[in-house]
């Protein structure tokens, strides 16, 4: 694009058109005192403005994380921005620009453009996760001005990068969670014989079991596990969606609580609905399946996760966790596809239920016991151990 006067260019060219009719109605002096300088800073703006190419840029992406957290990406321009792999070194004058970057409709990004001296500083944003799925920050949009304002050169760099944003996750009731695995358990739990690791205080261990010597040294309660305590078998989790009583639409819909482009035209409105809700059940889907999956294996079980959006064995550990999140933030609206697991989840709009068996149990409700678990233990002891455990907000793996 081809520079063009700002605001303070067009006046300059008045104020210089103004005292260029001066100068020959009344002598040459305003020619030399305003003509000639205006002149200059103009000719000397455009140059410097046209030259600008197109700089390299790279997004120095945050971590991948959870709805409602908030990171800061870096922009940077230049030699700094050029990949190791790239034969362009990315040399180049620096020059004034404000900075505006797009950023996708799950992401918050900055609302005012950012002024930057584009090739001697990188650029920071605030970018705050709203809505889970793989997110894109980018393109790059730059207006170039000279050093006196006079002009001004749009240019748009095509660099976008990605981040992953996962489900929120809210605490499960030990009860619950024990319940699927502790059968396996408690036929051997009297077979303490030998010792296996020191993990964090859950609710229900017992107090003989605490490491007090490890216990002293962290801010956390630690016990002591023993190699018969870990045998346990993988737990199954299957999760689908249900779209007004019937069976789950809207595969091709788009996760993450994308709206639909054509909710405003008269004949498409049922049909936006559907994919409204087909979202937003898939949204309680990947949030159900991820809060129950993080909290087995933060109990060191590990599960099998199978979602319409894929499958993942996942053992304890952060690698583990990742997978579960990773899938989680994908994974769009669908059918159950295994009636045979331990665990079904089957979320619609309004939340999710676990089924276990013949029974059936709300999300919600889960969650508001183990938010009373919580209160009811803080201050009491080792309970509070459990808290942090069931309740804290997981950082990304």
């Amino acid at each position: 694009m081809t520079p063009e006067l700002t605001r303070r260019g067009r006046v300059a060219v008045v104020v210089g058109l103004v005292a260029a009719a001066s100068a020959l109605a009344a002598g040459g002096r305003a020619l030399d005192a305003i003509v000639i300088p205006v002149a200059i800073a103009l000719a000397a703006g455009y140059v410097q403005v046209s030259r600008v190419d197109v700089p390299a840029v790279r997004h120095v992406t945050p971590p991948d994380g959870f709805v409602g957290e908030t990171r800061e990406v870096r922009l940077e321009f230049g030699p700094d921005a050029v990949r190791s792999d790239s034969d362009d070194h990315g040399a180049g004058p620096s020059f004034l620009a404000d900075v505006r970057v797009r950023v996708d409709e799950g992401l918050d990004g900055p609302t005012a453009p950012i002024r930057a001296s584009v090739g001697t500083e990188p650029v920071s944003y605030a970018v705050t996760y709203r809505e889970r799925g793989e997110r894109t920050l980018g393109p790059v949009e730059l207006t170039v001005t000279d050093v006196f304002g006079l002009f001004e050169r749009e240019m748009v760099v095509d660099e976008t990068d990605t981040v992953t944003v996962y489900p929120p996750r809210d605490p499960v009731p030990t009860r619950f969670r024990r319940a699927l695995y502790a059968a396996d358990a408690v036929d051997v739990s009297r077979q303490r014989e030998e010792f296996d690791r020191l993990r964090e205080y859950t609710r229900g261990d017992a107090v003989r079991d605490v490491h007090w010597a490890t216990t002293a040294k962290r801010d956390e309660i630690v016990v002591k596990e023993f190699a018969a305590e870990t045998a346990r078998n993988r737990v199954t989790i299957a999760g689908g969606t249900e779209v007004g009583g019937g069976e789950a639409r809207g595969r091709g819909g788009r996760s993450g609580g994308e709206r639909s482009p054509f909710a405003g035209s008269a004949l498409g409105d049922d049909s936006a609905a559907d994919r409204s809700a087909s979202a937003a059940a898939a949204d309680e889907l990947a949030r159900a399946t991820a809060s129950l999956a993080l909290a087995l294996l933060d109990d060191g079980v590990p599960v099998d996760v199978r979602l319409p959006g894929g499958r993942v064995s996942a053992a304890p550990g952060g690698r583990g966790r990742r997978e579960v999140l990773e899938l989680a933030a994908r994974t769009g609206p669908g059918a159950v596809t295994d009636d045979e697991a331990d665990v079904t989840i089957v979320a619609d709009a309004d939340g999710a239920r676990f089924r276990t068996g013949d029974r059936s149990e709300s999300f919600a409700d889960l969650r508001r016991e183990a938010e009373g678990e919580r209160g009811a233990s803080d201050g009491n002891g080792p309970g509070g151990a459990d808290d942090a455990a069931d309740g804290r907000e997981v950082v990304s793996p």
